[in-house]
């Protein structure tokens, strides 16, 4: 299958939501609200990338961002018919091509302890786990 990656945008909105809720080990909250998406989006501008199939339809998703020190992959997902085809590693290299150019040497990403696919397909991909960190988290107001 033939994929087009291009940057997301915010009318790819509804379409990516409607993957992650649908694909397992992805974990949503209200920094995923419409405007926590939009305002990600447009801090982040062109890093953020989805996958269309030849009829245009969001076959693959994934956001990503940096904070000028690291950057940060969120929601890569793939479309459980297109998987296993290169979509997600493609979605990945968008990714860190764009992490680079913006001068972002490392990239980190947070995972489901649960989560044993994806910490394969992100072992594969050259991620390591780090045991020497914790994240903790705090809700603000």
């Amino acid at each position: 299958m033939t994929v087009t990656l291009r940057p997301m945008i915010f009318d790819d909105y509804a379409p990516a939501l409607a993957l992650w809720k649908r694909t397992e080990g992805i974990g949503l909250n209200d920094s995923d609200s419409e405007q926590g998406i939009r305002t990600f989006l447009e801090r982040n501008p062109g890093l953020s990338a989805v996958a269309l199939n030849q009829a245009g339809a969001l076959v693959g998703a994934v956001l990503c961002g940096h904070d000028s020190r690291r950057g940060y992959l969120h929601h890569l997902a793939v479309d459980r018919a297109h998987r296993n085809q290169g979509i997600a590693r493609k979605l990945l290299a968008w990714c860190l091509e764009r992490l680079a150019a913006e001068r972002i040497h490392k990239c980190n990403i947070f995972l489901f302890a649960s989560n044993t696919a994806g910490a394969a397909f992100w072992e594969h991909a050259g991620f390591v786990a780090r045991d020497d960190l914790r994240i903790l988290q705090k809700v603000i107001g």
